[in-house]
This record gives structure tokens, C-alpha cells and sequence, in this order.
């Protein structure tokens, strides 16, 4: 039987034995370590601990829930070259990610219009299963997608090229090979740019409640009252289609260096396979075709504000705060034992959080550390954070991504059964649009963990520190 042993307040471990090549460690409160324990969460950490290559240790962050293979929330850092690349630490939304933007709007100028803005993005946003946006293109002109990202959307006059400069990796991953893809993917994603598709992938309008780090929220360009962004998508079929096809793949060999897997879900090919630079280079189109789409839905967002209010693009004042990802796989440089070690680090529902002066961060965040994006749910608040140097020490540049589920979809449109969640809503000062019958019920406020809770973890634990909280005012679902 595992023991997940108490470290500290905010760390739990469970030791290096039988299979595992390091210990499993978790970051979380003690409350929100007891939902873990009612289910094979750590169990499926434990698994990833007794991956060929890992360093340190199998780590997760205190929004950990039940995944396919590695659990959602989880963090693990293989050696580059002995290690193994994991379609299952990576997830199905490849790059799957939040985007936040300000305004120069106050909640008291928006209010009086706010309906009226929802109903406007509603319809101009798409979103549902299977929805497709305006743009349908040519295979080639995907393909250009795929090895640009960003700055396609951009040179096509959706954004601007300081959108870019606040994206993570700016927006492109480089090693992105077109050729390393299915047709059926290519296919999927050839009519699903600017969408946002469904379950829990959102746009919310939302208003800066409370600061917490004024000097750093100044750089962030966030203050008191003002009316922000919210976007939550990914690479859409695309990505979901390529991490199909590379599961199958990896899945008909459950072995590695001999090694039969814990758990066929674990399907992975070393790093340095024909196999496993495949599939890094079909990952990385995907994640390029993610931040693609959240650059394009920014853009039509910007234009839909300035619409549906018949203001300028000089009064709307909408520039973006940050983009970052939460489902990847990358290669970074990091310390291990004293020695700079480059390594491919997987975050599953997990987000970057490098700390001041890191060389991948742009020249407006050297000096505080890259901003943090922590979606909660529809009905409480969401945050930002920004990176600290523990991060770099223990958690590979790592933090949160988000409240993290405490309820099954299933569980949740049970709990739901004849409540009005949208007039429950409502009654918060929070106005709902969404794409189809079981969204609200599958997307309920309950379903998730306190959001609180979480960052207050990770900020205890010395990872990551709370710049500003966000309060939701509408919120758009696919």
C-alpha cells in the first residue's frame, strides 16, 4: 500500500520504492488532498514515476484530478536524451491554453451594455462540438499555420505583433514539421481556426476585484474595476486527432527498454526515436495551431467590443496581459544537481511560471516574472499570478493551471437536475451563454475545487505569488 506522506503544509510525497526511479510528490493544502485520496490519482503519479529518464520527481500541482495516463495537473522532466516524450503527458487539447487582455473600460461604464456585448460575442464567437469559423483553408495555407503560429494570425491583420511578444514562446514552437501530421488531422483543423469548441473552453468578460502585488499588476496593466478578457481553448480536432494518431502508434509496443508499462495509457516512445521527434514535431504544429486560435478569437473579440459599444479601438484600450499554455511538452534548460541539464518537461494541465530575469521571458516581464493565468469556474473568480524563483528549484518553472474538476461531468448534470443554473448565475451578477443542453450542468460551479484554495497552495508552497484576482461578469461556453 502507497503512504502519501505530509512533508510541509503544502507538499506531499510518496517515497521512491519498487518501480519508481523517484518519489511522487504533490503540492496541496491538506483539504484539497483529501478529494485526491478518494480516488487513483496519486496512483497514476506513482505510475509516471517509474518512467525511463524521469529526474527529480514525478510532480503535481494541488488542482490534480483523474487523467488519461499522466493525472491533469501533473509535471515530469526527462533527461533529453535518455528519457521518453508521452502523448498522454501531453493530453488530448494540445496546448491547450488561456489568453487574458485588459481594457480601459470600468465595470460601471460596461454595465448598463453588458447584455448587450454577451449576446453580441455569442453569436459572433463560435463554439459547440464540431463548430468551424469563418476561415477555411487551403491545406497549404494550414501548413503555414503550422510552422508560423502567432504570427500568421497577426500578418494577416488579426492582432498585433505586441500580442506576440506577450505569448508564450511567442506564440511558435520552431521544430513544428507540417509533414509529421495526419491528413484526417490536417483535415479536422482546416476549418476550426478562430473557434472555441466545447466542454470546459471558454470566453468570459470579467472585472479586476482585488490586487494583491500593485506594482507588479501596474506592469501587468491591471487595476481596480477595470473590465478584462478571458479566453480558454486549445488546438481544437487537430490537436485531438494528433495525439490519436500517435497514441495508437506508441500503444502497440507497451514496452520500453524492456520495461513492461504500468499502465497501457503510459504509451510513450523515447525522445530521441524516429517515433518520438514524430510526434514531438506533430505536437508542436498543434500547439502552434492553438495559439493561432487564440489569436484569431482575441482579434474578433476586440472587434466585437468595439462594435457591439460603438467605441474606438483607442477608447476600448484591449491589450493583451499574457498567453500561456497548459498541455505540452518542451524542451527547457534546467539545474539538475548542480548542472545545467537540457530536458523535455511535460505539463498536463500544468503552466509555466518562470520567476524575474529568466532569458525565455520578453523585456516587459524581466523584471517581476512571467504573469500566470488561473481560470476558476463561471460563478467565483479567477486569478493571476506571476513566476517565482522556487519554481525553477523544485517544480521544473512550474505551477497550476486552473481549479482543477471535483466532480465527473457525469456526477455534475446529476447534482444539477432541476436547478436553473443560469438563474443561479445571474443572481452572482454573472450573465451565461452557451452551446448546448448539458454544457452549464457539465461546467457547474461545484464541479470544480475552490480556486482560492489552489493558488493559495501554490503561493504557500513558494511557487508561484497572487498579483490580482478577477471577478467573472459573463461568460461565454462551448
Amino acid at each position: 500500500m502507497m503512504e502519501l506522506i505530509q512533508i510541509d503544509p503544502y507538499r506531499w510525497e510518496v517515497k521512491k520504492a519498487g518501480a519508481m526511479r523517484v518519489p511522487a510528490r504533490i503540492f496541496s493544502s491538506r483539504r484539497l488532498i483529501e478529494a485526491v485520496k478518494k480516488d487513483e490519482t496519486f496512483k497514476q503519479l506513482v505510475n509516471v514515476a517509474q518512467l525511463p529518464g524521469i529526474l527529480n520527481a514525478a510532480l503535481a500541482m494541488p488542482d490534480i484530478h483523474w487523467g488519461y495516463g499522466f493525472p491533469i495537473g501533473g509535471v515530469a522532466g526527462f533527461d533529453a536524451d535518455q528519457g521518453v516524450i508521452s502523448p498522454g503527458g501531453v493530453g488530448y487539447d494540445i496546448n491547450c491554453g488561456v489568453r487574458l487582455a485588459a481594457t480601459h473600460l470600468s465595470y460601471e461604464e460596461l454595465k448598463p451594455h453588458l447584455e448587450k456585448l454577451t449576446n453580441y460575442l455569442y453569436r459572433y464567437v463560435p463554439t459547440g462540438v464540431g463548430s468551424t469559423g469563418q476561415l477555411k483553408l487551403s491545406k497549404a495555407e494550414l501548413k503555414k499555420v503550422l510552422k508560423q503560429g502567432s504570427r500568421w494570425a497577426v500578418s494577416k491583420g488579426y492582432g498585433e505583433a505586441a500580442d506576440v511578444d506577450c505569448t508564450e514562446d511567442q506564440g511558435c514552437m520552431p521544430d513544428a514539421d507540417p509533414d509529421a501530421v495526419s491528413q484526417k488531422a490536417l483535415e479536422r483543423g482546416r476549418k476550426q481556426l478562430g473557434t472555441l469548441g466545447s466542454g470546459n473552453h471558454f470566453l468570459e468578460i470579467g472585472v479586476v476585484e482585488k490586487i494583491y502585488e500593485p506594482e507588479t499588476a501596474d506592469v501587468f496593466g491591471l487595476a481596480n474595476g477595470l473590465v478584462t478578457v478571458l479566453l480558454h481553448t486549445g488546438s481544437r480536432g487537430f490537436g485531438h486527432q494528433t495525439c490519436d494518431d500517435f497514441l495508437a502508434h506508441m500503444a502497440r509496443n507497451p514496452t520500453i527498454d524492456g520495461m513492461e508499462l504500468p499502465d497501457r495509457q503510459l504509451a510513450c516512445a523515447k525522445i530521441q526515436s524516429s517515433i518520438g521527434r514524430q510526434y514531438y514535431r506533430a505536437m508542436a504544429c498543434a500547439a502552434n495551431f492553438a495559439w493561432t486560435n487564440r489569436q484569431i478569437l482575441l482579434h474578433n473579440a476586440r472587434e466585437g467590443f468595439q462594435q457591439a459599444l460603438g467605441i474606438s479601438p483607442r477608447q476600448l484600450g484591449m491589450r493583451q496581459v499574457y498567453d500561456i499554455c497548459h498541455n505540452i511538452a518542451k524542451f527547457e534548460n534546467h539545474t539538475i544537481d548542480n548542472a545545467s541539464r537540457r530536458i523535455c518537461v511535460h505539463r498536463k494541465g500544468a503552466t509555466r511560471a518562470f520567476p524575474p530575469h529568466h532569458p525565455d521571458l520578453c523585456e516587459r516581464y524581466q523584471k517581476t516574472g512571467q504573469p500566470i493565468l488561473i481560470p476558476g469556474d463561471m460563478g467565483t473568480a479567477s486569478y493571476v499570478l506571476v513566476g517565482a524563483p522556487q519554481a525553477m528549484a523544485e517544480t521544473f518553472g512550474s505551477t497550476c493551471h486552473g481549479a482543477g474538476r471535483m466532480m465527473s461531468r457525469k456526477a455534475a448534470k446529476k447534482s444539477a437536475k432541476g436547478r436553473s443554473l443560469e438563474k443561479e448565475l445571474a443572481e452572482k451578477g454573472v450573465i451565461a451563454r452557451w452551446t448546448g443542453k448539458s454544457t452549464l450542468a457539465e461546467e457547474m460551479p461545484e464541479a470544480y475545487k475552490d480556486v482560492t484554495e489552489v493558488v493559495n497552495a501554490v503561493e504557500g508552497s513558494g511557487i508561484s505569488k497572487i498579483v490580482a484576482r478577477l471577478r467573472p461578469i459573463a461568460v461565454i461556453k462551448g
